[in-house]
């Protein structure tokens, strides 16, 4: 089972990092609104208070800004760890995908198409071995006509 066993690297590269983009534009734009409405409820509170209201206006800036710098810190690098793992469930399928029509092509006959336990797109495998089944039983079938002293003598009258 080793073959099955997942490393850490991106397996189509343009579409994981698209992908772990969108993950990071929206994790910033959502510590970023949280970040403005929090600000917004300080700055009622300091309003209301009756005493230090200044005082407190004048150290929210400087300690929310710590606070986003911090959560930004820590949410970026788990996003992309994430976005990884999650992308190559998607990517990884694909590029079997990619790798088993390519031998089609080729005129190989590859084994049915099969993917890693918790990646998606499984049905998609299945109809994929549906489709390409007669193409790779014809392979078969120009394989077994080629054998043999009879085999010889079609490739021989085809080829004249």
């Amino acid at each position: 089972m080793h073959a099955q066993r997942r490393s850490f690297r991106l397996i189509r590269p343009r579409l994981q990092l698209r992908l772990m983009l969108s993950f990071l534009g929206i994790s910033l734009l959502a510590l970023f609104l949280q970040y403005l409405v929090f600000m917004r409820v300080v700055t009622e509170l300091s309003v209301e208070l009756p005493n230090d209201g200044n005082l407190l206006m004048s150290e929210i800036p400087r300690r929310l800004l710590w606070v986003l710098l911090l959560t930004t810190g820590f949410l970026l690098p788990t996003t992309l760890y994430v976005g990884v793992l999650v992308t190559r469930r998607v990517a990884g399928p694909i590029y079997r995908f990619e790798v088993f029509l390519e031998q089609v092509v080729r005129g190989e006959k590859p084994k049915d198409c099969s993917l890693r336990n918790g990646d998606e797109l499984k049905d998609f495998c299945a109809l994929l071995n549906q489709a390409t089944a007669p193409l790779r039983r014809a392979v078969d079938t120009h394989e077994a006509i080629g054998t043999g002293a009879d085999g010889a003598k079609r490739r021989f009258d085809e080829a004249a």
